[in-house]
Parts: C-alpha cells; structure tokens; sequence
C-alpha cells in the first residue's frame, strides 16, 4: 500500500487568526479554493463539530466540481479536522481527512496541511498539485482580507 498521505507545510505574513477564518468563513474561502483558475462558485460551511460544509469550483472551461465532507474537530485558531470527499452527480468519491495546524509565529502563521487516506499515489499526488496552487492563491488573498479587517 502507498503511503497515502499528503503534508503540505506553508508560511503565511498573516496573524493565525485570519489564516484560520481564510478556512472557516464561505466568503474568505471561495475567494481561493482551488487550483490556479479555478474560482470558487458555492461554498457552505456549518463550522461546528459534526458540522457538514459543501464546495463548488468552476474550472476555466466552466466545468463545476463539487467537494463536501463532516467538520470532526474545530479549535479556534488552532486546528481543524474534516473530511473531504469530491461529490460528482450525487456519487461520493474516495473519503479523505485533513488535518490543519495554525502555529502562530509571531504575526506571522506556519499552516500544516495533512490530508490522508488516499486510494493511490497518483491521486495523492494530484491533490499536492491542486492544494499548491490553491495556497499559493491563499497567500495572494489575505493581504487584501487584513485590510478589511482593519
């Protein structure tokens, strides 16, 4: 069996605070979930444990794909755990579960993505390649969101 396991680790200049909302609240969210080009078109969090959220991205092309999946921890701003499951024509896909850490680094935030439980490699590896791009988007949109909150 392959490891099936995905660990991204990123800095952002944010507070820990902000990075975490950039998680919880469907606006912050849908301005850059998805990989480059991707726009984020629906997302519905109930960020509670037990909890369910749902997401849509639009490719370029105007193809939608649609994610869902079960909040199982929730600490502000420290720590999410959810599931993660694409949901195509009502048909679940493969359930994965990610794992957030927030670590604060002094107005800045190291951010430790896991997401595990991948059927395969090659799936594992084009989540790494999609959540890269995605959090490469995060990174440009929380400047923007930490002015708002001023």
């Amino acid at each position: 069996m392959p490891d099936s396991a995905l660990t991204i680790t990123r800095v952002f200049d944010a507070p820990r605070e902000l990075v975490f909302t950039a998680w919880t609240d469907p606006d912050h969210l849908a301005s850059w979930l998805g990989p480059s080009g991707f726009t984020g078109c629906a997302v519905t969090l109930d960020t509670r444990e037990g909890g369910h959220w749902r997401a849509c991205i639009r490719s370029p092309e105007g193809d939608e794909h649609w994610m869902r999946g079960v909040y199982h921890e929730i600490t502000a701003p420290e720590r999410l755990v959810f599931t993660f499951a694409w949901d195509a024509d009502g048909d679940r896909g493969t359930e994965t579960v990610v794992t957030i850490g927030f670590a604060d680094l002094g107005g800045k935030t190291e951010m430790t993505f896991t997401q595990a439980g991948f059927p395969s490699t090659a799936e594992r590896d084009g989540h790494h390649d999609g959540w890269t791009s995605s959090f490469d988007d995060l990174a440009g949109a929380l400047p923007t969101r930490r002015e708002e909150t001023r």
